[in-house]
């Protein structure tokens, strides 16, 4: 039973796309590699990824087919700068509205989204960007915790080391206002001992 006819238009999914891009790249450079051998023909091919990558194949210097094929087909090198500079950017913008076209699928995809057109393979491998996605955010989250962990031993300690200060300055604070009242209890004591003995003296010579 032959393949069934495939229809020709462009790849909703990116990964399919990315994939079917491959193949058929190497396929068409290999087939150009053959028909310069067997055919001892002059190849040259260009190929663009759609990010922008090129690929090519030249049996011959790749500037001298280049400059064969615009002398054969009357094509002239355009002097105009400004011609130019709208062709870059016209690349560069279509360059730039595929990579964000890839990058709202592959987020889509993340979210659950869109997944009826992912086959098994593009499934896998969706659930280990996310299995891997979830293990780092693990991660992240256990070294927040132990930093705050960390952190909260540290203000511990130094609030004990403050208290342990505090209790010292306290004691020495205690004992302090004690030295000074027994000063004042022997100062005290000595003036009414002088006090008494001047009166038995006083009352000695009276009599």
């Amino acid at each position: 039973m032959g393949r069934g006819k495939v229809e020709l238009k462009r790849i909703e999914n990116p990964t399919n796309r990315q994939v079917t891009f491959s193949k058929r790249r190497n396929g068409l450079l290999k087939k150009a590699f053959e028909l310069s051998i067997l055919c001892d023909a002059e190849v040259a091919l260009l190929i663009f990824s759609p990010t922008g990558k090129a690929y090519q194949f030249s049996s011959h210097e790749m500037d001298k087919t280049i400059r064969r094929y615009r002398n054969e087909v009357g094509l002239y090198q355009p002097n105009n700068e400004g011609v130019r500079s709208m062709e870059v950017w016209r690349n560069e913008i279509d360059e730039l509205k595929r990579t964000i076209d890839n990058l709202e699928a592959t987020h889509r995809h993340i979210a659950g989204e869109d997944l009826a057109m992912l086959g098994m393979k593009e499934l896998k491998q969706l659930e280990r960007q996310l299995r891997i996605g979830v293990e780092r955010v693990r991660s992240k989250k256990r070294r927040i915790i132990s930093e705050h962990i960390n952190m909260m031993k540290r203000r511990q300690r130094q609030m004990q080391e403050e208290n342990t200060q505090l209790q010292k300055k306290v004691k020495l604070h205690e004992l302090e206002e004690v030295g000074n009242v027994n000063s004042s209890s022997t100062i005290l004591g000595l003036n009414a001992c002088d006090s008494f003995q001047r009166f038995v003296e006083q009352d000695g010579a009276e009599h």
